[in-house]
C-alpha cells in the first residue's frame, strides 16, 4: 500500500512538473551545467596530477637516500666498523620498503591521471555533441515558432474574414475610381473644345501680326506690297443724261402697251 501511495504521489507531482517544464529552458540549463562541469573536472585532474608529482619527488628522495646509505655502509665496512655498517643496513632496508610503497602509489597515481585525461577527453567530446544537438534543437524551435505565427496569420485571413473584407474594399475603390473617371470624361465633353482651339489660333495670329508691326517699326522687315483696290468708274454727265432719257422712253412704251 505504501508503494502504491508513493507511486500515486509521484504520478500527480510528476505530471504537474512535466506540464510546467519548458523544453527550451531545460536545454539551455543543460548546456550551462555541461559548461560548468569543465572547471570542476580540470580541478580534479589537477589534484590527481599534483599527487603524482609529490609521489615522484618522494620516490626520487628515497633513491638518493638509498645511494647515500649504500655508500656509508661500504665506507664503514672498509673502515672495519661493522656495527655502523649494520645500523646503516637497517636504515637501508627501511628506505627500500618505503621506496617500494611509494613506487606502488606512484604507479596508481599515474594510472589515475591517465584515466582522468581519458575521461575528460570523452566528456569533452560528449559535451560538444550534446551542446551541438541542443543548439540545433533550439534553432528548430525558433523556426517552428516563426512558422506557427505565419500559420496563425494565414488562418486569421479566413477566420476573421480578412479575405472577404479585402476583396470588398478593392471592389469599392475600383468603383469609386471608375465613377471619377466617368465624371471627368463628361466634364470634358461638355466643354466646347473647338471654340477654345479657334480662340487659341486667333490669339496666335494676332500675336504674329503684332510681331510683324514691331519689326516694321524697328526697320527689321520690308513693308508688304499694297493690294490693288478696284477703281470706281464715274460716268460722264452726257452718259448720265443719255441713260436717263432711255429709261424714260422705256417706261412710256410700257404704259402705252398697258
Amino acid at each position: 500500500m505504501w508503494k502504491r501511495f508513493t507511486r500515486l504521489i509521484k504520478s500527480l507531482f510528476g505530471g504537474a512538473i512535466s506540464a510546467m517544464e519548458d523544453p527550451r529552458l531545460i536545454l539551455e540549463q543543460n548546456m550551462r551545467e555541461l559548461n560548468d562541469q569543465v572547471p570542476k573536472m580540470n580541478e580534479n585532474i589537477a589534484t590527481v596530477k599534483a599527487n603524482a608529482m609529490l609521489l615522484q619527488k618522494e620516490h626520487k628522495k628515497y633513491t638518493a637516500e638509498l645511494q647515500n646509505l649504500t655508500a656509508k655502509i661500504k665506507a664503514a665496512i672498509q673502515a672495519g666498523r661493522d656495527d655502523i655498517a649494520q645500523r646503516y643496513a637497517l636504515q637501508l632496508q627501511q628506505t627500500k620498503e618505503a621506496q617500494a610503497r611509494t613506487a606502488e602509489q606512484l604507479s596508481y597515481a599515474e594510472q589515475a591521471y591517465e584515466k582522468a585525461l581519458q575521461v575528460k577527453k570523452a566528456f569533452m567530446r560528449e559535451r560538444e555533441k550534446k551542446i551541438s544537438e541542443a543548439k540545433e534543437a533550439l534553432r528548430a524551435h525558433e523556426r517552428a515558432k516563426w512558422q506557427a505565427k505565419i500559420a496563425d496569420t494565414l488562418e486569421q485571413f479566413e477566420v476573421a474574414g480578412v479575405d472577404q473584407t479585402h476583396d470588398e474594399m478593392l471592389n469599392r475603390i475600383n468603383e469609386q475610381t471608375a465613377k471619377q473617371e466617368a465624371r471627368m470624361e463628361l466634364a470634358l465633353d461638355s466643354i466646347d473644345t473647338e471654340s477654345m482651339q479657334i480662340e487659341e489660333d486667333a490669339q496666335e495670329i494676332q500675336a504674329a501680326e503684332l510681331v510683324k508691326q514691331f519689326k516694321l517699326e524697328m526697320g527689321m522687315a520690308e513693308p508688304a506690297a499694297a493690294t490693288a483696290e478696284p477703281e470706281l468708274s464715274i460716268p460722264e454727265p452726257e452718259e448720265i443724261e443719255k441713260t436717263a432719257g432711255q429709261a424714260g422712253r422705256e417706261r412710256t412704251s410700257s404704259g402705252d402697251s398697258v
